[in-house]
């Protein structure tokens, strides 16, 4: 099986997460890469079996958050016959991130089999959790 990791990151925690991602995929055999939303390795896209999507959370402590730069994250190709999950990085709260991202790949045509927000001063241990629970129903 093969992954791709794209994440939009502002601070570098969303990057971190997708990089600690990426090594747990590929300690449990899955071969991973990670890429920003500018600089997408199509190819690797074309070849993944699972797409992996990550955001940080934009928008007020309180309310109004969503995932940051969606307009970007819309344009990732078309994703027919994939399965994808998503992920997002915050710091107080995630308000609808997740399902605002979920919906984002669905809407690229993805089958979306799971999500997890990730706090930001828990990335390790986040992506690990995320990782461990997403190859509980992904076929390796």
């Amino acid at each position: 099986m093969n992954a791709i990791v794209i994440y939009e990151s502002l601070t570098g925690n969303t990057k971190k997460a997708a990089g600690f991602i990426v090594d747990e995929l590929i300690a449990n055999g899955v071969g991973a890469l990670a890429c920003p939303t500018t600089d997408v390795d199509y190819q690797s896209l074309a070849n993944a079996d699972l797409v992996i999507v990550g955001s940080w959370t934009d928008g007020l402590f309180l309310f109004g958050q969503k995932p940051a730069s969606a307009g970007r994250l819309s344009q990732i190709p078309f994703l027919a016959g994939k399965q994808a999950a998503v992920f997002c990085t915050y710091a107080l709260e995630t308000g609808k991130t997740l399902e605002k991202l979920e919906a984002i790949i669905s809407d690229r045509g993805a089958e979306v089999v799971g999500g997890m927000a990730i706090r930001r001063n828990k990335l390790q241990e986040g992506s690990a959790e995320f990782v461990t629970r997403l190859l509980g129903v992904v076929a390796v």
